[in-house]
């Protein structure tokens, strides 16, 4: 396992692939480096892909989370990467990211605009975040108190990978061709179950407090970056509509919905991701 120092806590990382043109993959909440492990061997030559660990996610540390989750805020994971990327030596790269990982890419392009170029996001948190209701953030208490809830609603974002009936009744049940697929979800559902409290609860916290304030979302007009948003059609996670506000408002953004995917392509169908990803960053 290979770690860095930033804002003194120790960051897991991984690298795949080598070359000029260098990727920062950002995870999603509940999540890690591990979930492009299938994907990254099909990504082009050329380019290096590095994927870092939340704080609290992982391999990384996980601090004890403060009274008003500040020290896990969306702000304080964007400092984290850049902070991670200084580390690591590198001065410009682009953004791969997945769910929350999206709107933490905002606020690093907002604060760092120079040092990235393209923004390739799978079912990403908008910069216009999500507004949780107390009962939709109550349920990652009972998700963090039941282990087959945790995975029922895992599977949950990664539809194609589970026999649809096991997903309304569970358990769910894998489809018959998941293949490494399945390893890697148990593996993935192993890791959620060991996040920090400041993941468990503040990642919702932050969404909703990005949301309420209107701020990010207010300054999309302003990020010339481009970006290829890519987005299952089966996601129950993101709405549509934040996907298409983001490429009618964003100055540079194309839009994609793709059918028979949920929230999680790079779980679901690694191939097809590492298709999106070479065809945004190949070439360069």
């Amino acid at each position: 396992m290979q770690t860095l120092d930033a804002n003194g806590l120790r960051l897991a990382y991984r690298e795949w692939g080598s070359g000029d043109t260098i990727v920062l993959f950002i995870h999603g909440n509940l999540a890690s480096k591990e979930w492009i492990e299938l994907a990254a061997p099909h990504f082009p030559r050329g380019v290096r892909t590095v994927a870092v660990d939340w704080r609290g996610c992982g391999d990384s540390d996980k601090p004890a989370p403060a009274a008003d989750f500040s020290n896990y805020s969306i702000a304080q994971h964007a400092d984290d990467m850049i902070a991670a990327l200084d580390a690591l030596d590198i001065s410009f790269c682009h953004l791969a990211t997945h769910s929350t990982g999206g709107i933490i890419s905002t606020r690093m392009i907002l604060k760092q605009p120079d040092r990235f170029g393209r923004v390739f996001s799978l079912s990403p948190v908008g910069p216009q975040g999500i507004d949780f209701k107390p009962e939709q953030s109550a349920f990652f208490g009972q998700m963090k108190e039941s282990y087959d809830v945790t995975r029922q609603v895992m599977a949950m974002t990664a539809r194609s990978l589970f026999v649809d009936e096991t997903l309304a009744n569970g358990p769910a049940r894998f489809i018959a061709d998941a293949g490494a697929r399945a390893g890697l979800f148990d593996r993935i559902v192993d890791q959620v179950w060991a996040v920090s409290d400041g993941i468990w609860f503040g990642t919702p916290d932050t969404l909703t407090k990005e949301a309420r304030s209107g701020e990010l979302k207010g300054k999309m007009g302003s990020i010339r970056h481009p970006h290829l948003v890519v987005w299952g059609m089966r996601d129950g996670v993101i709405q549509e509509a934040d996907m298409t506000e983001m490429a009618t408002v964003m100055p540079d953004c194309r839009f994609v919905a793709v059918p028979g995917i949920g929230h999680c392509m790079n779980l679901e169908a690694p191939k097809l991701y590492a298709g999106y990803f070479g065809a945004w960053f190949g070439g360069f």
